[in-house]
């Protein structure tokens, strides 16, 4: 058995103070004195860890950190602080379905067991990016298609006009016009040049006139008679023009020619 020795008051008591039961040797009462210090001891641990170190790490006190992911900052934050955790916005993308502000990712992510004083990150949403329409005026279609592919828009519907000012089969403007901001990945179309300006005539009423005033006719709007089909037909004069190929009031360009059928009686 172990008996105490008595010791000088104001002298603190220790392991060493101890009487050990007799054994043989020097080295048989040291190893029980270092036996006693390893109970001692791996008493110690046994309080540490059971009862100290949960009370300091709050152990059993984890709980499913909150799924914040498509929730605007504003949303975020009180849900976040309720639960007594924080927010901290790591990075911000450009998004074309996520509002600005809304949550993109979370981490650690929704579900994950946390404790109270977790910072969570997030990134967020910068919404719809814009991009300024560059100015393609006097490009041509393929150089102005690279200009828009290099912003991040895409080459959308060509329309002609006709225009003395600039070479032929370049961009006279585009839609939505220069400097305009829209978003990123939008369709720009062109207005392209045809060339110089041509006014167009109109093409008289034929039927029923000669072949020679049909001829005339055409001249005094700088058309011209092409084709001439004749067809045996004895109800009208010989020469009678039947049918036109362009009808009247249709548009037509300078020196274009317009076709005839014209009546015969052979």
């Amino acid at each position: 058995m172990i008996v105490y020795k008595r010791h000088k008051a104001g002298r603190r008591f220790s392991i060493w103070d101890l009487k050990l039961p007799s054994a043989k040797g020097k080295w048989g009462k040291l190893a029980i004195r270092w036996g006693a210090i390893a109970v001692a001891a791996l008493v110690l641990f046994f309080i540490f860890d059971d009862i100290i170190m949960p009370t300091l790490t709050r152990h059993g006190s984890e709980f499913p950190l909150p799924v914040i992911d498509g929730m605007t900052i504003s949303e975020a934050e009180p849900a976040l602080h309720e639960a007594g955790l924080s927010l901290k916005v790591t990075s911000e993308e450009y998004h074309p379905d996520k509002p600005t502000g809304t949550i993109l990712s979370q981490f650690p992510a929704g579900g994950t067991m946390v404790k109270k004083g977790r910072i969570v990150k997030a990134v967020i949403s910068l919404g719809q990016k814009a991009v300024e329409v560059p100015d393609l005026r006097g490009f041509s279609v393929r150089q102005a298609r690279l200009k828009l592919e290099a912003v991040g828009f895409e080459l959308g519907d060509m329309e002609w006009t006709s225009t003395d000012s600039l070479p032929e089969k370049v961009v006279v403007f585009s839609y939505p016009k220069a400097s305009t901001m829209i978003p990123f990945g939008s369709k720009v179309d062109l207005m392209v040049n045809r060339g110089p300006y041509q006014r167009t005539v109109f093409v008289p009423r034929l039927i029923g006139l000669s072949l020679t005033e049909a001829t005339n006719r055409l001249a005094e709007k700088n058309l011209k008679v092409g084709l001439v089909t004749l067809i045996i037909n004895e109800n009208y004069l010989p020469e009678t023009v039947l049918e036109q190929s362009e009808d009247a009031g249709s548009e037509l360009l300078p020196d274009e020619e317009v076709d005839l059928v014209v009546s015969s009686t052979d």
